[in-house]
């Protein structure tokens, strides 16, 4: 497996060894000792799988009790899948990291807890599925506002399917600082 940094402290892409034939291709998906070897400790304790229609835009969520690091992938169709940090005295704080997660390609988004996380569904349907790293939390469940200006995605939509609920979040300067999680310095990663 191997591992790819981005610009958000924590949040990595992982790209997994693909050995394929005539017969079709295997891959792990899902290892824990190699993901503890990349720096990802997390105990996930829960697997979620959401079915999607082209133009829905699931987010931007996040807990604020009982945070949920996320290990997420699509096994079918292609998402445009996005991290926000909100974390309290990140570097980082109000920027965005995105990619493109396609059964075809294989990538793996980890997404640390504290971070807001979304996507929208490029394909005709997506099957997205991820791990938790904490059970869903319904009275800690937060968001951010997919179209805050300030915040500035280019999900190359105007109109998404959006949920009610997803429909009224607030903007990121809205939300009130106890309502944000706080930044913890990631582990290192091990060398090379």
């Amino acid at each position: 497996m191997k591992l790819i940094e981005t610009s958000l402290p924590g949040v990595r892409l992982l790209e997994p060894s693909v050995f394929a034939d005539e017969r079709g291709c295997f891959f792990e998906s899902y290892n824990q000792a190699r993901l503890k070897a990349l720096g990802i400790t997390d105990r996930f304790v829960q697997d979620n799988h959401a079915s999607s229609a082209k133009g829905t835009l699931r987010g931007l969520h996040y807990q604020i009790e009982h945070a949920q690091a996320k290990l997420c992938r699509v096994i079918s169709g292609e998402v445009l899948d996005v991290v926000v940090d909100i974390r309290r005295g990140s570097p980082a704080f109000g920027h965005h990291e995105s990619a493109l997660l396609s059964a075809e390609n294989r990538l793996q988004i980890y997404v640390p807890a504290g971070c807001a996380h979304g996507y929208l569904v490029l394909s005709d349907t997506a099957d997205f599925v991820y791990k938790c790293s904490d059970y869903y939390y319904p009275e800690g469940e937060r968001g951010v506002a997919w179209d805050d200006p300030a915040v500035a995605i280019a999900w190359g939509i105007e109109q998404p399917l959006l949920s009610a609920k997803d429909n009224k979040l607030p903007r990121l300067a809205a939300i009130p600082p106890e309502e944000l999680p706080v930044f913890r310095q990631p582990p290192k990663l091990p060398p090379a």
